[in-house]
């Protein structure tokens, strides 16, 4: 009788790279709704890498972005978690700018970079969708 073997895999985990952008309130956006895919809509699927520690030199934050899947999520167009993560480790397989986003479809940014209201707080699933959305396509794909 042959003996079957049966390949386990490691369930793999992506990578989110919030910007940290305190100049636009789509910076604070952007914390928000990484925090609710990290803490609610993907918990078992996803870490966070600290962009100020990336940058700086955080060897195990580059070193996980160079060997697994990440998703960069940019307040705005200066792209700066894209561009550090390109330039100090590899391509995301994903980019989110949250400004952007929030334009496709049509809702407005908080006004407040420290508080944020009801109708704030729907543009934060908004995101936090579109970034879970992400991470399942690279569940799937790998």
């Amino acid at each position: 009788m042959l003996d079957m073997l049966v390949e386990i895999k490691k369930p793999q985990k992506v990578g989110i790279i919030p910007c940290n952008g305190e100049e636009f309130c789509e910076g604070t956006l952007t914390r928000f709704a990484s925090r609710k895919v990290l803490d609610e809509l993907r918990p078992h699927d996803t870490v966070t890498i600290c962009l100020p520690l990336f940058i700086a030199g955080g060897k195990e934050d580059r070193n996980f972005a160079k060997n697994f899947p990440t998703i960069t999520v940019d307040g705005c167009d200066k792209r700066c978690g894209l561009i550090s993560t390109e330039k100090l480790s590899s391509r995301p397989y994903h980019s989110i700018v949250v400004s952007e986003l929030l334009k496709e479809h049509g809702v407005e940014p908080p006004q407040s970079r420290r508080a944020l209201t009801e109708k704030d707080r729907a543009a934060v699933d908004l995101v936090a969708n579109e970034i879970a959305n992400r991470v399942d396509q690279i569940l799937k794909n790998n």
